[in-house]
């Protein structure tokens, strides 16, 4: 008899073009990842998924649009993606982002907290990921 357990499903929401979509993203991967049992590095997943779901509503969802967030097993950890249908490829700043300035540090966090991270082309638009392995 196999005794394996079957991996948690994948998990998704769709959030509306507005500020309070953020923090509502991070509550719905906040609550999906207790209910994995995904804690070890669930402060890392939670920022990373604050970042790229800021990315997506201040540089890749056109007006009168939204995002989805997806949370999907991976491995022993997870994987985040934000899906938006605008244009333009993301990518970590070349330059100093110690300078005053508000923007240009989250794909940087990403980046760092991230096990992998990537972009991935969709119909329209593109999807932003990164994959945690867990401890």
């Amino acid at each position: 008899m196999n005794t394996e357990t079957q991996p948690p499903s994948p998990r998704e929401r769709f959030y509306r073009r507005e500020r309070r979509s953020v923090p509502a993203a991070r509550a719905f991967a906040r609550v999906v990842l207790a209910e994995w049992g995904m804690r070890e590095r669930a402060d890392d997943v939670l920022l990373c998924v604050s970042e790229l779901a800021t990315n997506a509503l201040l540089h890749g969802v056109p007006p009168g649009r939204g995002f989805l967030l997806r949370l999907a097993p991976c491995g022993d950890g997870v994987r985040v993606e934000v899906h938006d249908s605008g244009g333009g490829v993301p990518a970590v700043p070349q330059t100093d982002v110690r300078e005053p300035g508000e923007g240009g540090r989250g794909l940087l966090l990403v980046s760092e907290l991230a096990d992998k991270w990537g972009v991935g082309e969709r119909d329209p638009g593109k999807t932003v990921w990164c994959e945690f392995a867990g401890r």
